[in-house]
């Protein structure tokens, strides 16, 4: 599986440890930046290209890390076809999989923890999609990007 993966100044760090970890899963990683900290960018135009490439591709998601992992997580889900969760621990991550078909996955560089990496890593990339119920709740948010709902 691709994975596309993103970060701001604030995120680099974290985005090499995520990585090292990604490629340890066995996952093909593409790394979209940015790769200096002390270069301030702009975390929109990292999280469009992230979820763009995400929403394009059949068996790929996304990666994204910033300080809070709130402002990726509010631009990747402005890209129609980008389900984004901002997730700070294991549970959140396997819910955002199962219940909500995540397919980026935003990380805080501040708030989750680097001991915890590993695992919600693990989880989030291992956990499927249930379904049901939670099927007609995914298909409702499509079709709010389409304005249809």
């Amino acid at each position: 599986m691709k994975v596309y993966i993103g970060a701001d100044h604030r995120g680099v760090q974290y985005k090499a440890k995520i990585i090292k970890e990604l490629e340890a899963l066995g996952l093909d990683v593409i790394d979209f930046g940015a790769h200096d900290e002390s270069a301030s960018c702009d975390y929109p135009k990292v999280a469009y290209k992230v979820a763009t490439r995400v929403a394009q591709s059949k068996n790929a998601r996304g990666v994204l890390v910033c300080m809070s992992g709130i402002g990726q997580s509010m631009a990747a889900n402005k890209v129609p076809g980008s389900f984004a969760a901002l997730c700070y621990n294991a549970e959140a991550a396997k819910l955002s999989r199962q219940h909500n078909n995540a397919n980026v996955l935003v990380l805080s560089s501040k708030f989750v923890k680097p001991k915890e990496l590993p695992k919600i890593l693990k989880v989030w990339f291992s956990t499927e999609f249930e379904g049901g119920r939670h099927r007609r709740r995914v298909n409702q948010m499509r079709k709010i990007e389409q304005g249809t709902l």
